[in-house]
């Protein structure tokens, strides 16, 4: 009873440390003192860039334009609007097109004392994707910069001049930002940048993306940061993900900086539902809070930090950072071995440690791993689906899922303790890591993955679960297994290594003051209490970022792993504890939460569900469907495609969705066809392409069956119709001019082939109205828009 009372403490006042460090700051009102960062003067101008959606090449983004001007005025810098037509390549599926807009940069600079020394850059962009206000991305980033300015004009004139630089079209690929860095003359003079993004409407804001050879810099951020959970993990992770911000355009120049985001309630992210209402202030006070301290670091400061070997660095409770080289990690890991073996010749001469347990130990830990990442993979795709728009039911109720997670992550933690301890029990462990292998064949069709971590998991609890282990050496077991991949970790990747060395640390100072889980006086057994808080404590937050930010349920089994080293002596069973009617009953708790998550839909007025309906129209074969682009449609698209009284028929949208739509035929309504123009000029061959009246993007398909030479997008080159009979596709955006493509052909005479679409927001005039949404349903991204599509063929 004593263990499981000592257990139950680490787990729940550990959860509980770990809640209080995801709180964040109080937001601070608009009576705050001028020099510090205010989320009440902030929300003013969240209130007004996010009043609607505004997407590139809209009236309404032209509105925050216009309001961002004013403010760059009322702040007394001399605003300017860059505006340009840059375009980037891009990839989906494999495939790679062309994305372009014209975009309007809005720019200001507050001068420094040394007009002459490398400027410090604020970047945010106001741009949003359609349907969503936007409020977390990135009206927070935006007017979060607009109140970094004024704080520092309070402060007094900086060291350095500082650019605030609010870049347009960052949604359709980053375009404002290319445009900055590649053509204004200030991105010469920019020498740190200060990026501000958001993934969602809440939680922590972290500083998750550095510049190269961070040394430096990760010193300056630690010694003036307020507190924050940033993590060299994190940017290691980062680093290997394909997303992007507008920082990786100035990363890719060279230009060092911090990037800062905030990704919590990711429901909202680009959603309708990102409103001023839904946005948390204190996200918002935590991002500026941040930003503004980096800002002012750099600001007022007489260099700027230099170049150097990257650091290791991780919160610690208190909002305090620790930081050190990278090779340090080696001393902490042998700290920790030290400590470990002092703990082993404790219970050496206590007679409470065998080899065979150590082995059985480090057995355990790895069916952790394997069993636990085959239980949690098995849980994500029992469900829901494993694309972005079937996520979406899981970030509706992602608290829930959530703690589906938590749960058997410790139920099959709490078994491995149990098996190990109890012996015997091979078939239950066998069959808990099997039928998690094989239930991820049910859902979602042939997982290799998935059986195979089953299979290892099973096999595991074979060699693992077939006699009783000792407490002191299945625990030596397991963290010598801990201190090698913590070795391999810092060979390999040293920035991650302190996820496994902290605990591990930890883990290790406990074992040596109890003789690995033994020794009985009170202070020992407190001590050994207060250690397992702090370090699930640290660790919660670290599963939650992990949660948050990766649709990757089984790295929690890691972290799973991790958390045995803090409480096993609490929950090997040897004497009272967790034992093996726990465990099952945490793993059924998490399933019957699990079936909760599956059958009890999550929507509602607050997280609608989404829909995506279009009015197509193919002007070639003179009809129009009303047609259905989600994986399955909701209630509400069912009805409406039902009230055609029609079968659903595949619906050709090329070149707008790759893949036929779900449709119905509806009347056909009259459309305005795009200009596509073929000439000749000074020994080229210009196609002018330009979307009909009232579209704002414009996506076309190029064919040749000749390989052309040449081939430049408003005389920039660009890698089109490089390639015999293989479509190369550009799409357009916030452009009435349109583009100009122009190319060489090794003939005089040749072909091109094109398909053409053009997307106008809104549904058409003439078209049936559609119905009313219930409230829990939604318009999401591009839905109710028309769609018109055609080929053409041009010669020369």
């Amino acid at each position: 009873m004593e263990r499981t009372l000592a257990l139950a403490a680490c787990l729940i006042l550990g959860a509980l440390l770990g809640w209080w460090g995801e709180q964040g700051p109080r937001p601070l009102p608009a009576s705050a003192p001028a020099e510090a960062f205010a989320a009440g003067r902030a929300l003013a101008d969240v209130e007004i860039i996010a009043r609607v959606p505004h997407p590139t090449g809209t009236a309404a983004n032209a509105a925050v334009r216009d309001h961002l001007v004013a403010r760059l005025r009322q702040l007394g810098l001399d605003p300017q609007v860059q505006v340009s037509r840059p375009f980037a390549a891009r990839e989906i599926a494999g495939k790679s097109y062309v994305v372009g807009a014209r975009v309007e940069n809005v720019i200001g600079v507050l001068p420094g004392r040394d007009r002459q020394a490398p400027a410090l850059a604020l970047m945010a962009h106001y741009d949003s994707v359609p349907r969503s206000p936007g409020a977390g991305d990135d009206a927070a980033g935006v007017a979060s910069a607009l109140e970094i300015v004024r704080a520092l004009k309070a402060r007094g004139q900086p060291e350095r001049d500082v650019i605030l630089l609010l870049t347009d079209g960052e949604e359709l690929g980053l375009l404002g930002a290319r445009a900055f860095f590649e053509d204004h003359p200030l991105a010469s003079r920019v020498g740190f940048l200060i990026n501000m993004e958001a993934r969602g409407s809440r939680g922590r804001a972290t500083m998750f993306q550095t510049g190269p050879d961070n040394g430096p810099t990760i010193e300056r951020f630690v010694a003036t940061s307020p507190g924050s959970p940033s993590n060299s993990l994190a940017v290691f992770a980062y680093e290997q993900m394909p997303n992007d911000t507008d920082f990786s355009v100035s990363k890719a120049a060279g230009i060092p900086g911090l990037n800062f985001a905030f990704t919590g309630g990711q429901f909202d992210y680009h959603s309708p539902t990102a409103t001023v209402a839904t946005l948390s202030r204190r996200s918002l006070q935590d991002l500026g809070r941040q930003a503004l301290a980096a800002a002012v670091s750099i600001a007022y400061a007489d260099t700027l930090p230099g170049a150097g070997p990257d650091k290791v660095y991780a919160p610690v409770f208190g909002g305090e950072i620790v930081a050190y080289d990278a090779p340090v990690g080696w001393a902490v890991l042998a700290a920790a071995a030290l400590l470990l073996l002092v703990g082993v010749f404790r219970a050496r001469r206590q007679q409470t440690a065998d080899w065979r347990d150590a082995a059985q130990g480090a057995l355990a830990g790895l069916y952790i791993l394997a069993a636990g990442a085959a239980v949690l993979r098995f849980a994500r795709r029992a469900a829901a689906g494993p694309g972005y728009m079937e996520y979406r039911e899981l970030l509706a109720q992602a608290h829930r899922f959530e703690a589906v997670l938590v749960l058997l992550g410790l139920g099959v933690l709490l078994l491995a303790a149990a098996a190990a301890a109890k012996g015997r029990m091979r078939v239950t462990g066998g069959l808990v890591a099997g039928a998690a292998g094989l239930g991820c064949q049910v859902f979602g069709g042939w997982d290799p993955v998935g059986l195979g971590l089953g299979a290892a998991g099973a096999l595991l609890a074979v060699l693992a679960f077939g006699r009783e282990a000792g407490r002191a050496g299945a625990w030596a077991g397991l963290l010598a297994i801990g201190l090698a991949a913590g070795a391999a970790l810092q060979a390999t990747a040293a920035p991650t290594a302190f996820l496994i060395a902290w605990p591990l640390l930890v883990a290790c100072a406990g074992a040596a003051l109890s003789a690995m889980g033994e020794r009985r006086p009170l202070w020992v057994r407190l001590a050994l209490v207060g250690l397992g808080v702090l370090g699930v404590g640290w660790l919660a937050g670290m599963v939650h970022a992990v949660y948050v930010n990766l649709d990757v349920p089984e790295l929690l089994a890691l972290l799973a792993w991790l958390t045995a080293f803090l409480i096993w002596p609490f929950a090997h069973p040897r004497i009272g504890g967790a034992g093996r009617i726990t465990a099952l009953l945490v793993l059924g708790a998490g399933l019957l939460l699990l079936v909760v998550v599956r059958l009890d839909p999550p929507w509602s007025e607050r997280r609608p569900q989404a829909s995506l309906v279009y009015y197509l129209v193919d002007q070639d074969a003179r009809r129009a469907h009303v047609a259905d682009a989600a994986p399955q449609p909701d209630p509400w698209t069912r009805r409406l495609l039902d009230s055609f009284a029609s079968e659903p028929q595949p619906a050709d949208a090329t070149p707008v969705f790759r893949e036929p739509l779900r449709g119905v035929p509806a009347p056909m309504v009259e459309t305005s066809r795009p200009r596509l123009e073929l000439s000749r000029a000074d020994d080229q061959i210009v196609l002018n392409l330009a979307p009909p009246p009232g579209a704002r993007t414009l996506v076309v398909d190029l064919r040749s069956p000749q390989a052309l030479t040449e081939v430049a997008v408003n005389g920039r080159p660009a890698d089109l119709l490089q390639t015999p009979d293989q479509w190369s596709q550009v799409r357009w955006t916030g452009d009435p001019q349109g583009l100009r493509i122009s190319f060489r052909s090794p003939a005089d005479s040749g072909l091109l082939e094109v398909r053409y679409g053009a997307i106008s927001d809104g549904w058409p005039a003439g078209a049936p109205p559609l119905p009313p949404r219930p409230e829990d349903v939604m318009a999401f991204q591009t839905s109710d828009s028309l769609i018109v599509r055609g080929t053409r063929r041009l010669s020369w």
